[in-house]
């Protein structure tokens, strides 16, 4: 019986058109007759399209991904769905690092390589952070921009004063929807002018 090849792809936004283009011509190249896919990002809690997939597949089927950071989070992300694999029989397959696990070598480079990759971003998170410091200690880190309920005050003050929403929108920045929300929420009356 010839194994069947699964296909998985995922890219972290949906703007990343190109990059799932890219994914489905390589998973269709290396012969997968089904492929699941998604754009959401990999911290996101859940990704259905991988749970479907990893229901989908039968013993003897490979599943295939076209780069490890495709499929799993972490090492302990990558070691449940390789358990979930091997409980029903189903090879794992990368493509960008030619790893099969059908192979004992195959095994350990997955166990190696998930290791480097969790490191790899441990290491990048530490620095990200170090710079955040850095750059709060010299004064020059703002954080995130305020949002508009931030300013909710601010529009009571200038929809009091008799401003109209599209002055209140233009002086503040932000949006029509949102003076409305804060109008709205705080009961004040609304002159949609």
């Amino acid at each position: 019986m010839t194994a069947v090849m699964i296909g998985y792809a995922r890219t972290s936004t949906t703007d990343q058109k190109a990059g799932l283009d890219a994914q489905l011509r390589d998973l269709q190249a290396a012969g997968c007759t089904k492929i699941f896919k998604e754009q959401l990002s990999s911290i996101a809690n859940t990704r259905p399209e991988l749970e479907r997939a990893l229901e989908f597949v039968r013993e003897g089927d490979v599943l295939v991904v076209t780069k490890l950071d495709r499929l799993a989070r972490s090492v302990a992300d990558l070691v449940a769905i390789t358990e979930k694999l091997k409980a029903k029989g189903v090879e794992l397959r990368i493509l960008a690092l030619n790893l099969d696990t059908s192979t004992p070598t195959g095994k350990l480079m997955l166990n190696l390589l998930g290791s480097i990759a969790e490191f790899e971003r441990e290491l990048m998170l530490e620095r990200q952070r170090e710079g955040i410091a850095k750059a709060k200690a010299e004064g020059k880190y703002k954080g995130r921009a305020p949002t508009a309920r931030s300013q909710a005050a601010i529009v009571l003050s200038m929809k009091s004063e008799g401003k109209k929403v599209a002055d209140i929108q233009a002086a503040l920045g932000i949006s029509r929807a949102s003076v409305f929300r804060i109008l709205k929420e705080l009961s004040a009356p609304v002159d949609a002018a």
